[in-house]
Formats: C-alpha cells, structure tokens, sequence
C-alpha cells in the first residue's frame, strides 16, 4: 500500500514538474536541467553513506525519516523562485527520494525473508500501477496549464508522502542486523563478484531508457508508424509489467535463477532492437505492427531483467549490508543511466537500422556474462543461516 501510494504521487510530478518550473517558476530549460543534474550527482556521491545509515538505524526508521523529509521538499517547490532556491530543493529532494529506494530494499528483505525477490517483483508490479494512475492525473492539471493546477499536484504529492509514512508505522520496528566484528567499513567494495554483477547492470541499464527515449524519437524521426503508436506503446508496456512481473518474476528467486533470466532478457533485447531498427522504411501499417512486436518484445525481456536484478541485489549481499549495497548499486547504475541519452540520441540514432541492431548486440553479449557473475557470486556468497526475520520489537 505504501509503494502503491508513493508510486501514485511520484507519477503526479515525474512529467509535470519541468512543465511547472519552466511555465510557472519561468526557469530556463536548460537551468531545470542543470538543477536536475546537480542533485543527481550529489546523490551518487552519498549512495554509500545513506545505505550504511539504512542498515545502521534499521530500514524502517530510514524510509519514514525520509519521506517525512521528501514531504518538506515537495512542498518547497511551491516556493522556488529562483535558480539557486531550485537546486538547493532538488538536491534535498533527490537525496531524500534515493534514501527512500536504498532502505526499501533492505526493509523487503526484512519483510519477506527469503521470498524477498519474488516479493521485489509484486513490488514493481504495483509500482507501475501507481505511476499509470499518477501519470492520468497530471495529464489534466498539464492541459489546464494553470498556476492552481501545478499547485495542487504537489501538494497532493506531498501528501501520498505523509500518507505513505502513516501506512508504514504500522509494520513492527526491525532493529539492526548485528554486522561482523572484524572486517572493512564498505564490504561491498571488496565484494568482487558484486561489483561485477553492478557494472554489468549499469550497462544493460541503457534498457530502461529504450522505451521513453530511443522510441519516441526513432518512432517519429525514422519511421512512418503514426505518431499515436508512442503514447499507445508505453501503455503497452505497463499493462504486460502488471500483468505479467509477479507471475514470471515470482519464478526467478535464486541467484543462479537471476544469472539465467538476465541472459534471456538479453536476447529479448536483441530482437526488440532490431525489429523497431526495421520499422524504419516501411508502410505505415508495416511500421506500425513492427513497433507494437518490438515493443511486446522489449517489455517480456524487461520482465525478466527486473525479476533477475531483484533475486541478484537481493540475494548476493549480506543480510546486516543491504542497504550499504544498494547504495552502491544506486551509485554505479546512475553513472548508466548518466550516459544513456548520449548513448542513444548520439552513436545509436546517427547509425540508423545497423545502430539499432547493434544495441540489440550490444545487449545479448553483455547479457550473457551474467550467468557466469551469478555462480561466481554464488560460490562465494557465507553459508551461514539466514537471521533475515530476525525483529526486536
């Protein structure tokens, strides 16, 4: 309930926010972006810290503290006027929105024990609900395009801020799992086959933004597919995550189960790329069955990496580090997804059909080193039982 309702006012003022702070605040575009990229790059640099503070204070604690902090920032918005106000927010913003995602997965894994992944996956299931219904809301305060209208959306967000942290009080406060006496502050660091697994998720990371980047513009710029079938495609995309995440993820828990269902998610990606690559050219019927297929495609493979990145983030760190782990899997996936749109508007787009198959190469083969990351990790994951349910009060 708190995710469906988090996820809700997330998507009130994913699209709509830029909107207002260059329609209302009447910022610059390229002000808003520069704000964005600021307190993006100050998150990655306290990634580490926030997930230690997660698994120190216990993940419950984290979650609420920040999105009582989130609910303040959101309504601050109401009072940028000016570019330093808005970084400033954003910045305060952003931090508070990543602490929340880190100590989410620690507090999962509290909750659900080992059925943690399969429970990640209904997680995003639901997720998606919430942005749909969100991203229907903020479609009409965008064409009313009024100060009141903006206005209302954040304040309506900050409250599902508030709202998700009353739902929240009323799971039982989990303690601290105790950590070793002996070893390094930042165990993840030294966790080799983690870092590997993070590296290679950064870079199939580009994937996520296919969809919401890469198509719109391919779709309009190359082919001759009607400029509805964008809009028609995301919500092809969300229906099948809804409707089928928890019932394929729910069969991907094990590490050696994540390494295999990443790989197939490569060759997913292979065939989604190089069918929307072959798009282009083609009678507008042609182009437009292409891009439904590719769409369908792509989205059965992001299916299957969401459900694989969960069993791995999930079952390859430590219980009493989770969070400290996450924070580091926030840290090097926001380097990919830093080089996503020069990626993909740049080398991609410019080469045309043979960039887009090249992509859909590019996924397959990095893909495909993940079963071997996964029974490295695997092997040398402590065989020690687990004390996941482990609550103090």
């Amino acid at each position: 309930m708190a995710t469906l309702i988090n996820s809700f006012g997330s998507g009130l003022l994913l699209v709509s926010l830029p909107l207002y702070l260059t329609r209302i605040v009447e910022l610059s575009a390229a002000e808003v972006g520069i704000g964005l990229t600021i307190a993006a790059t100050v998150t990655l640099v306290v990634g580490l810290p926030i997930g230690e503070l997660a698994d120190r204070r216990g993940p419950l604690q984290v979650a609420k503290a920040m999105l009582l902090l989130q609910a303040a920032a959101t309504v601050a918005f109401l009072f940028v006027d000016s570019f330093l106000v808005f970084v400033v927010v954003a910045i305060v913003d952003t931090v508070a929105a990543r602490a929340v995602i880190t100590a989410e997965g620690a507090l999962l894994r509290r909750v659900a024990g080992e059925e943690a992944a399969a429970y990640r996956s209904s997680t995003h299931a639901i997720t998606n609900v919430g942005f749909t219904v969100g991203f229907a809301c903020c479609g009409i305060a965008i064409q009313l395009n009024t100060a009141t209208a903006y206005h209302v959306l954040i304040i309506v967000d900050a409250l599902t801020f508030l709202t998700a942290w009353a739902v929240l009080r009323g799971l039982p406060r989990y303690e601290p799992l105790p950590k070793p006496e002996t070893g390094p502050r930042w165990g993840v660091l030294r966790d080799r086959a983690f870092v590997a697994f993070a590296v290679l998720g950064a870079a199939s990371s580009l994937q996520f933004t296919v969809l919401t980047l890469l198509l719109p513009l391919w779709v309009a710029d190359r082919t001759d597919a009607p400029r509805w079938s964008i809009p028609l495609s995301l919500a092809i995309n969300t229906v099948l995550v809804v409707w089928f995440q928890v019932r394929l993820g729910g069969k991907v828990q094990t590490i050696r189960q994540g390494g295999q269902a990443w790989q197939r998610a490569g060759v997913f990606f292979l065939f989604s790329c190089s069918v929307l690559g072959l798009a282009a050219g083609l009678p507008t019927w042609a182009a437009l069955l292409l891009v439904v297929a590719a769409v369908c495609l792509h989205t059965f493979g992001e299916i299957l990496h969401m459900a694989a990145g969960f069993a791995l983030s999930m079952g390859l760190p430590p219980a009493h580090a989770q969070g400290q782990y996450d924070g580091f899997l926030g840290i090097i996936g926001g380097i990919g997804a830093a080089a996503a749109p020069a990626l993909l508007l740049g080398p991609v787009m410019s080469l045309g059909k043979p960039g887009m198959i090249g992509l859909g190469v590019f996924f397959v083969l990095t893909c495909a080193l993940m079963p071997a990351v996964a029974r490295w990790g695997e092997r040398t994951r402590p065989q020690a039982p687990s004390d996941l349910a482990a609550v103090a009060d």
